[in-house]
């Protein structure tokens, strides 16, 4: 028998045991749906006991379940939002990174108790209006339209989950619905790495196939380097005197080798008189800056063509995109979230070393993670049958 099951057989709430333990929303559901006791409060297992005790448990039994619990805690590492920079609070934050980009599901029971026929976070971008807007994103947007129609070289930097691929989607669609002659190439990705002993790398000649399948589908790569770039170059004219422009679009672009990075300058020299015939797309991972950066001096002639943007984390646009999602399901925010819950999110997610200036903060305020953290929530206020997600509760998952 667990904890949970013990209060169940005594009659005893989850908000009963919550507020006679005096342990907050958060902390009561981490201890019955993950064993876990409050990790800077040593004092909680004598609460629990003493409350529970005066309720009728034998204090036995409670010794039995505490004391494997009590012994976990002790070996526990404390995961500081706060902590000076050093090895092992750095593990600590990877941890917990880890855990927050984790997929996470709405249950049955949460949809039910929060009136969603299903999860607002899954297959929840559907169409152009389902893409949230912020001032960002508005300009991303706009950048990416720009590379398409006039053959620029931009580079998308954002963190796992930022919405990179989301945008680049919405690029296709936009580019559908109004009708522009833009056709945008984009090379298979699966296995690629930055080097052969990790999996394959993306080379140059491959990306001239790809060209080629696009303005070309039923034509044949030409054998010798020589030929298939000319192949490359004359199919690239003729599609442009058509009236169509080319946007050449590499996903997961912080896995590319030195080698391809430098020849994408190549491809953006081909040209019919003083005109581009092809505009580049990078999108990646904070590497993706790293690798572009003006002390790298392998990369030196690309990073000069380059314009990088970086997705920014939604801290002052958290609200809003929750509105959005919501609203996109016919819910209002505020029967979710109760009005301290997105300040609470924001403190789970926005770390500032200890002595740091504001610049410093590091934050994992993206959507996905805000999904996973929201979603985890929303179930353990159903499980405890709170009516709202509040503060405490974001704090305890």
């Amino acid at each position: 028998m667990n904890l949970k099951q013990l209060l169940k057989q005594h009659g005893i709430t989850q908000p009963a045991f919550g507020e006679g333990a005096a342990l907050s929303r958060g902390a009561v559901w981490r201890l019955l749906d993950h064993g876990l006791l409050p990790r800077r409060d040593p004092a909680a297992a004598g609460r629990i006991t003493e409350f529970l005790t005066k309720n009728g448990v034998h204090r036995s039994s409670l010794e039995t379940l505490l004391e494997p619990l009590l012994l976990q805690q002790k070996k526990a590492p404390v995961v500081l939002q706060h902590a000076e920079a050093d090895p092992e609070a750095s593990t600590e934050e990877t941890q917990e990174e880890s855990m927050l980009l984790r997929n996470e599901t709405l249950t049955p029971l949460a949809r039910q108790h929060f009136g969603l026929l299903r999860s607002p976070f899954v297959d929840d971008v559907r169409t152009r209006a389902d893409v949230f807007a912020s001032a960002n994103t508005r300009y991303v947007r706009a950048a990416l339209l720009d590379a398409a129609l006039n053959h620029g070289f931009i580079g998308i930097v954002g963190e796992s989950g930022a919405g990179k691929s989301t945008l680049l989607e919405e690029l296709e669609e936009r580019i559908a619905d109004e009708g522009r002659q833009v056709i945008i190439i984009r090379p298979y990705i699966l296995a690629m790495e930055e080097n052969d002993q990790k999996g394959r790398t993306l080379k140059s000649g491959q990306i001239a196939e790809a060209i080629i399948r696009a303005l070309d589908p039923s034509g044949s790569p030409r054998r010798t380097p020589q030929a298939l770039y000319k192949q490359v170059h004359d199919l690239l004219k003729s599609s442009r005197s058509a009236g169509y422009s080319h946007l050449l679009a590499i996903e997961e672009a912080h896995c590319l080798p030195v080698a391809t990075l430098k020849h994408l300058k190549r491809f953006l020299e081909l040209k019919q008189g003083l005109g581009r015939l092809l505009g580049v797309c990078l999108v990646g991972q904070p590497e993706l800056k790293n690798r572009l950066s003006d002390k790298n001096p392998e990369v030196r002639e690309v990073v000069q063509r380059c314009e990088l943007v970086e997705l920014q984390p939604l801290d002052n646009d958290l609200e809003a995109y929750l509105k959005h999602k919501f609203e996109r399901m016919e819910i209002k925010l505020d029967d979710v979230l109760a009005p301290d819950a997105c300040d609470a999110l924001r403190a789970r997610l926005i770390s500032l070393p200890r002595g740091g200036k504001p610049t410093d903060a590091r934050s994992l305020c993206y959507p996905l993670v805000v999904n996973n953290l929201v979603t985890r929530a929303m179930n353990a206020a159903a499980v405890a049958g709170w009516p709202k997600v509040d503060g405490q509760v974001i704090g305890g998952c």
